[in-house]
């Protein structure tokens, strides 16, 4: 596959990408579809190479964090399900998983996903960096210029969540 079709569409990713804990994470189950494998044979492969996985590239969630996405997401506890709480990779362990994985999906679909980690952060960085352009050009001119920064602001402000409380909200 070349470069410029991608195997996944980085909106697919996106959608995908939460904020837990300050970290933005893909959560075991969304990274299991990505890479059409069992979410259980996923943790499996982590968990036999835990030493691949600190703290900063995976934890677990607690049931209050579950507990939270579910009512954010607005699924029901259902029958059935996981027998253990999920588990959430940060941009590192993502790219370890593709270590653990011997699939060929799985390392092209790693790809797409830490680009799109990348891009997030330059967005994110842009936007720091316009909000610091704009305070220093607000102390440089008087008070007549004030509209135009408060406008100016409005615009580089964040939308807030509708739908959810997660996702983006960290950027």
């Amino acid at each position: 596959m070349g470069e410029t079709q991608a195997l996944m569409p980085a909106e697919r990713i996106e959608r995908v990408i939460l904020v837990l804990r300050g970290e933005k994470v893909i959560l075991d189950s969304e990274i299991a579809l990505l890479y059409e494998v069992e979410t259980k044979a996923l943790v499996q492969a982590m968990k036999r190479n835990l030493d691949r996985f600190p703290r900063d590239f995976m934890f677990q969630l607690t049931r209050e964090e579950v507990e939270f996405l579910r009512c954010q997401s607005g699924t029901s506890k259902g029958r059935g399900g996981r027998r253990y709480l999920p588990y959430a990779f940060t941009e590192q362990g993502v790219a370890m998983l593709s270590s653990v994985l011997s699939s060929e999906r799985a390392v092209r679909v790693n790809i797409e996903i830490i680009r799109t980690f990348v891009r997030l952060r330059q967005v994110m960085t842009t936007q720091v960096d316009l909000v610091r352009r704009i305070d220093e050009l607000e102390q440089r001119y008087d008070a007549q210029f004030k509209v135009v920064f408060d406008a100016l602001r409005q615009l580089v402000k964040r939308p807030e969540a509708t739908r959810k409380q997660i996702g983006f909200g960290g950027l």
